[in-house]
Formats: C-alpha cells, sequence, structure tokens
C-alpha cells in the first residue's frame, strides 16, 4: 500500500516530463512528507491534452455526505478496482499519474515501535504511481487514490501491499490514450525499479518536513 511519500519534482521538471499542461493551483515542491488528505499533483488526459492538476489524496465515492462519511480510501486494491462500486467508474474512465520521488512504508520493532523505510528509484528518478480519480460534492472536489497489488520482491519482506508504479513506457496505457489493457499494468514493480533504506523515526510524525526524513538511517541508530 502507500499511506506516505515524497515529492521534490518542482512544476517545470513535472511539464517536461510529462509532456503535461499545468492548472494554476497545483501544489509546489519539494514536499518530504506527503500525507493523506492534502492536495497532491496528478497528471490526468482529456483526448490528445496531458494536464496537471490538484487533488485530494482520498477518495471520496459520491455517495459520500461528508468527506468523512465513510473510510478514507487512499489505495485502491487492483484485484477489486474493477468491481468495487466505489472504484469501477473511474478504473474504466478516470485514470491519472501521481508522480513522487520516493514512498515510506513501516515495519514493526518487538516492542511495536515503527520502523519506517523509503522506497526509490535506484538512479533517483521520479516515481509515478497508477491513480484513479473522480470528482466529489456540488464544488466538483477532484480527489483521487493510488492502486495498489500483491508486494513485489523489493517489498514483500517488509509489506504484503505495495503501490503500482509504472514505467514511463506505460504512461500513455493508463491514462487510456493508446487504447484498451490498462487492467495489465497492475502489478508489482519488477526487480530492481525499486531501493529502499530504513529511515529516521521522525516521519512517523505527519507534521514532520525536510529532506533529512529520506536519509539512510547510520548503523540503523534512529534519532
Amino acid at each position: 500500500m502507500c499511506g506516505r511519500y515524497a515529492l521534490t519534482l518542482p512544476q517545470d521538471a513535472m511539464v517536461q516530463l510529462f509532456a503535461a499542461t499545468p492548472s494554476n493551483d497545483v501544489p509546489g515542491a519539494p514536499r518530504w512528507n506527503v500525507c493523506p488528505t492534502v492536495q497532491v499533483p496528478v497528471v490526468t488526459a482529456d483526448d490528445t491534452i496531458r494536464r496537471i492538476v490538484s487533488m485530494r489524496w482520498g477518495f471520496l465515492p459520491h455517495w459520500y455526505d461528508t468527506p468523512t462519511s465513510g473510510p478514507l480510501l487512499i489505495n485502491a486494491r487492483a484485484e477489486t478496482i474493477a468491481n468495487k462500486p466505489a472504484f469501477r467508474d473511474a478504473c474504466r474512465a478516470r485514470r491519472c499519474l501521481i508522480p513522487a520521488t520516493g514512498f515510506y512504508e513501516w515495519t514493526k520493532a518487538g516492542d511495536g515501535t515503527r520502523l519506517p523505510w523509503y522506497f526509490h528509484d535506484p538512479a533517483g528518478e521520479p516515481i509515478v504511481f497508477a491513480g484513479i480519480w473522480q470528482e466529489w460534492g456540488p464544488d466538483a472536489l477532484a480527489t483521487c487514490a493510488i492502486v495498489s497489488c500483491a508486494a513485489g520482491p523489493t517489498m514483500a519482506d517488509i509489506h504484503h501491499r505495495e503501490p503500482v508504479t509504472l514505467a514511463p513506457q506505460d504512461w500513455g496505457l493508463w491514462l487510456g490514450e493508446e487504447g484498451t489493457g490498462a487492467a495489465t499494468l497492475m502489478r508489482a514493480a519488477p526487480e530492481g525499479r525499486l531501493v529502499r533504506h530504513r529511515v529516521s523515526r521522525a516521519v512517523n510524525s505527519n507534521r514532520a518536513e525536510g529532506s533529512d526524513l529520506i536519509d539512510p538511517l547510520i548503523d540503523d541508530e534512529d534519532v
């Protein structure tokens, strides 16, 4: 799954990377501890035009009366996304790309302490999550969720789920620009796409910020 991530790409870099037109309200970067319910940059496709827009991370089904009427839906399971009433329409018609620099996952120490890990591209390239989106409420609030799948080789000993990450050659297919077949992309990252290291427990707080959050721990000594 994915419950926190980092994004350090400035807007002009995202514009170039995705060949997309930005809206005026795209959140700025860097952000080292992106948490659920905040606004995040998302790439959508409309006919032949890609756009970078701001969305709330936390998908809101149309039947929610308020943003807290039901569970916080930050992830959508690949195995059930096409059938779940909350996600099935978005899975067919409203898929998106959610850029990141890396993401966090946790294990537990013997005493129950949460120990964070940081996952990223080995060459420092951006990571792109497969996402879905939907507008909600009378003000058409745009909301999104990250698609998750069963964990692959880099994640399995840390957590049983991982976010679906997309290689550049797959972005168009996921966005619906290249016909059908997007379901085949909902799988774990191949070996070598992601690497990981332990980071400070400071990131356990959703108020923490700063580039030191992704620094590797030295000799596994927490601060």
